[in-house]
């Protein structure tokens, strides 16, 4: 059974969706109201700004029954609201399209000054070809001890000066493409921890320094571990060699060739020298006794 859709040009188009969203243009997808139309079909896909609050009409005409269309001069991170019908303004299908932002700034740094801070990051414009210099950055603070976000101010330039910093406080501070039209097309933020503990320090700027003093620390250390080791080692070897040696010359000197071995008398014996002597067990009456 082959079941056709009747011919209907008040129907509105089916199944509109994007397909692919980018930072400046954004790709749509629709199907012809009824399936296989015997003629070219006139579409109108207007285009709404919800941000700058501008509509854009482009005319679409196509025979098949799935429409691919590319919507392009987009903002990024703008908000835009698209309806696609009919050219005799019959029933509308709508979606709406959030276009991506701008990439967050590359390696956002925190130097410490004596009575302040400079915030660092690179160039926006090196990895973002929509994105121009005159466009700016903003800089925003949040305080985490009192739970606020304060809006700190923009830039033209690559850095950013922080005074008035509470001791003990930490605070993140974000750098973002600038915000347009009340902020709302805004890029993404580049945010970094400043941790003072009541130090006046950035945790992130002197985990370097701190690692750096650490290995001043440890490698002497270990030098003198390795150094200590090395010489204990060799005076343990020099006393075992000495008495190895002195243990062979004893063994060689109580060696009988007679018996092939060593004999060692027991320890009762050690220090007696007299026992060889012959006993004196008395006098003689026919030896004269002398007394001076």
């Amino acid at each position: 059974v082959v079941v056709r859709m009747i011919p209907d040009s008040r129907l509105p188009p089916r199944r509109l969706h994007a397909v692919r969203t980018a930072q400046t243009f954004a790709v749509i997808k629709w199907q012809s109201p009824y399936d296989s139309p015997e003629q070219d079909m006139l579409y109108a896909v207007a285009v709404k700004d919800l941000v700058r609050k501008t509509d854009k009409i482009y005319k679409v005409k196509s025979r098949n029954s799935t429409v691919e269309y590319t919507i392009k001069k987009l903002e990024p991170g703008g908000k835009y609201h698209v309806t696609v019908q009919l050219g005799n303004m019959s029933k509308e299908s709508s979606l709406k399209i959030n276009t991506v932002p701008l990439s967050a700034p590359d390696a956002l740094k925190i130097i410490t000054e004596n009575d302040h801070i400079l915030l660092f990051w690179k160039s926006l414009a090196l990895k973002e070809s929509n994105f121009n210099e005159s466009r700016g950055y903003e800089i925003h603070m949040f305080d985490s001890l009192m739970n606020i976000t304060a809006y700190l101010g923009n830039t033209t330039e690559n850095f950013f000066k922080v005074s008035n910093l509470k001791m003990g406080h930490n605070y993140s501070f974000s750098v973002q493409a600038r915000c347009l039209f009340g902020g709302q097309m805004c890029g993404e933020p580049a945010t970094l921890l400043y941790d003072e503990l009541g130090t006046g320090k950035d945790s992130s700027a002197t985990k370097p320094g701190q690692a750096t003093d650490v290995a001043a620390i440890v490698v002497p250390v270990l030098f003198l571990l390795l150094v200590t080791l090395g010489i204990g080692f060799v005076v343990l070897y020099m006393r075992h060699r000495r008495l190895q040696n002195s243990f062979t010359a004893f063994a060689n000197s109580h060696y009988s060739s007679r018996l092939g071995s060593a004999i060692f008398s027991s320890g009762d014996d050690l220090g007696d020298e007299d026992d060889e002597a012959p006993m004196i067990t008395g006098f003689s009456d026919d030896v004269p006794m002398v007394i001076a």
